[in-house]
């Protein structure tokens, strides 16, 4: 018997188990059996409030998502025999190596990769990108639209990138990109695009786009980070050539992300990370390289986030149906309620009627986003966010230059929002349109206070 079948075979239960009880959302359709919505870490968090302690209502899930248990307990489990990855002989590294490419494995079925393909474990989604801008051949030409996120549009050299205008519909930006892809002929092309906008949640045809550019003999690298909590990513039905995300952004804690692709380039760039794990050889007067995701990985690999990834993919993937069942109904009972109230706007790239994930982005009439989003904290326990959203040139696009406002106000709707949360948050905005704030706010530099403030962030004690 092979030595580690023992350890191998509890894996799946380790990075699956756990859906426990669903959380309080309502009553969403009847999901298949099997499929429900798994609970979260937290969920029944209380804030200070107007009005004392409220139930949080958590509607900044495009920030960051809360962690769910099936990741708390696989991550728990990791801890107990916590211990270096592929460097060890005793009993718990041999258990955390095998663990940490069981994550490997899991996260490859998550985004459909192919056999061919590469996974490499990174920090972030924006890590993700500047790896792949690492390893890109000298003289590749990256096309990029100006309505990506900030870490998808930055990470490429400035002189071999060509930046195509926010585009009015989805077959707009299939005209642009073509154009563009006839109008720039090179050796060597990469298309980066979102698979669903951190700004107005609408979905891209991301097939049609890897069939447009592979026509051109381009390749594309595509932004899944909104996309992955929602919807099922899958490189081999999109016939895309990279995918990218972040863990903080499907339920698991921050600090680990995916780059997942085509591995000639990845074998071909130099790493990332020059470092131990990252070498085959070193000696005074040259160093080799590993080929596959060790090239790209140097240090001491974060295990931990590996399996918290995996964790939270194997729960996704398992309960997909009862999810996308539950933000339909609640993005659907946001955007009317929003509709409703004078004068709000929801923003679009698209048209109303677009696919789209569970984030809307909107302004109040005569009201600075920042200090709506402090007036829904306050009088309803509500978390958006306001701002730009790391996607500057999307959302100055999107209110026009002859609007008084430069930011938005973004709900964003995932496992952790319900629809009282939902109907607090639109009875605050029409309480605010219709009588304004209850209490006196100042505007300083770092935005809107209480003029008497009684909350105290910093006076709660340190988890450790």
């Amino acid at each position: 018997m092979p030595l580690l079948t023992p350890v191998a075979s509890t894996i799946p239960t380790a990075l699956a188990q756990g859906l426990g009880n669903p959380v309080a959302v309502g009553s969403p359709p009847s999901p298949p059996p099997g499929s429900k919505i798994p609970p979260l870490v937290g969920a029944d968090l209380r804030v200070p409030t107007r009005q004392g302690d409220r139930v949080y209502g958590n509607l900044d899930h495009a920030a960051s998502t809360p962690a769910l248990v099936a990741v708390k307990r696989a991550v728990d489990r990791t801890l107990e025999t916590y211990a270096s990855v592929h460097r060890g002989a005793g009993w718990a590294s041999q258990v955390t190596s095998t663990w940490y490419e069981r994550a490997r494995d899991e996260v490859a079925g998550f985004v459909g990769a192919r056999a061919t393909d590469e996974v490499v474990f990174t920090r972030t989604t924006t890590d993700s990108w500047n790896l792949l801008a690492r390893a890109l051949p000298e003289d590749a030409l990256v096309f990029v639209f100006d309505s990506e996120h900030h870490s998808t549009l930055l990470p490429w050299q400035a002189k071999r990138t060509v930046r195509l205008p926010v585009p009015g519909g989805a077959e707009d930006a299939v005209a642009l990109l073509d154009h563009a892809l006839d109008a720039h002929p090179a050796a060597v092309r990469l298309v980066v695009l979102t698979a669903a906008s951190n700004v107005t949640g609408e979905i891209w045809p991301v097939a049609r786009f890897a069939e447009l550019a592979h026509s051109h003999g381009a390749r594309i690298a595509v932004d899944a980070a909104q996309l992955a909590a929602h919807r099922a990513v899958d490189l081999a039905a999109w016939d895309a050539d990279y995918v990218a995300f972040s863990g903080h952004k499907v339920y698991a804690p921050f600090g680990a992300g995916v780059l997942a692709g085509r591995q000639d380039w990845l074998d071909a760039g130099d790493p990332y990370l020059a470092g131990g794990g990252a070498t085959r050889s070193v000696s005074q007067l040259s160093t080799s390289w590993q080929s596959g995701p060790a090239r790209h990985e140097g240090g001491s690999p974060n295990v931990v986030g590996a399996v918290a990834l995996a964790a939270a993919g194997a729960t996704l993937a398992l309960n997909r149906t009862a999810l996308e069942a539950h933000e339909t109904r609640l993005l659907d009972r946001l955007r009317a309620g929003l509709a409703a109230v004078p004068g709000t706007r929801q923003l679009s790239i698209f048209d109303e009627d677009a696919d789209r994930v569970g984030v809307v982005t909107f302004t109040v009439p005569g009201y600075d986003p920042s200090l709506v989003s402090q007036v829904l904290s306050w009088e309803q326990g509500i978390g958006v966010r306001d701002g730009r959203f790391c996607a500057h040139l999307l959302v100055d696009r999107l209110l026009g230059a002859r609007q008084p406002l430069t930011t938005a106000v973004r709900a964003s709707i995932g496992l952790g929002t319900t629809e009282e949360a939902v109907d607090r948050l639109v009875a605050g905005v029409r309480r605010l349109v219709e009588s304004g704030p209850l209490d006196e706010w100042t505007h300083h530099a770092s935005g809107w206070r209480l003029a008497t403030d009684p909350r105290d962030a910093g006076a709660a004690p340190a988890p450790w």
